[in-house]
């Protein structure tokens, strides 16, 4: 298995319900580094397994549309924990919808799987890995 990984940064608000969430049900700040990793089985006809540019193109692009938000206020996640697993999946959704557009180009529709992580700090971080 191929891989190559681009990386960025968000940094939101939110807050989480449920007492297993302590002091952090209050409001609170997150500062994540965005690892996002595609994988390929075989490289494309350029041997490589996505271009990087567009690559880190669509990751800033879908991180943009998160940072300096309070997520609270996100009528996309109305009364959800907005957790580290949870940004991982929907940052992962999103990618793959660029994906399956051809956003990151003809090559990508040979994709087989995408990870992202969340890095919370240096000893803490969430991943979610998906199939294209």
């Amino acid at each position: 298995m191929f891989s190559i990984t681009v990386r960025d940064h968000i940094m939101i608000a939110h807050s989480f319900h449920g007492e297993v969430f302590g002091p952090a049900q209050r409001l609170h700040g997150a500062t994540f580094l965005v690892d996002a990793t595609f994988r390929r089985t075989e490289l494309d006809d350029d041997n490589i397994v996505v271009d990087i540019g567009l690559a880190t193109r669509e990751l800033g692009q879908v991180t943009g549309a998160l940072s300096y938000r309070n997520l609270d206020d996100e009528p996309d996640f109305a009364g959800i924990n907005t957790s580290t697993e949870f940004l991982a999946k929907v940052i992962a959704d999103r990618l793959a919808e660029r994906v399956h557009a051809g956003a990151l180009g003809e090559g990508a529709r040979g994709l087989s799987a995408l990870t992202v992580t969340l890095h919370e700090s240096h000893i803490a971080w969430a991943s979610y890995e998906r199939a294209l």
